[in-house]
């Protein structure tokens, strides 16, 4: 009495784009690469080159934030010169950039 009757609709047109529908995931996907992945990708290299050429006399900033000189670079650990007769190790990961030369002298 109060139910209206629930009638069929006609069958919609099956979308003609193909390949048109995916296109904005792929252009999402293109782009997080792009801004993402491929930098992330570019620094980890240019860190290991770093880690790889480093040697003793090396002047290097922790990711502690410590000034030190290297004294000796082993597999995994390197020992650095944080101050006169003070000496400590650290893993080779922890090195954040290599300074130029001379660099802890003029600080």
């Amino acid at each position: 009495m109060f139910i209206s009757n629930a009638y069929a609709q006609a069958a919609g047109t099956p979308s003609s784009g193909g390949i048109m529908d995916f296109l904005p995931l792929i252009g999402l996907v293109a782009v997080f690469y792009f801004m993402i992945l491929r930098p992330q990708q570019k620094r980890a290299k240019e860190q290991k080159v770093m880690l790889a050429a480093l040697q003793k006399g090396d002047e290097i900033v922790t990711l502690g934030g410590e000034l030190g000189r290297v004294v000796k670079v082993g597999e995994n650990y390197i020992s650095v010169e944080i101050a006169d007769n003070v000496t400590v190790q650290i893993q080779k990961n922890a090195v954040q950039t290599v300074l130029p030369k001379g660099t802890i002298k003029s600080i």
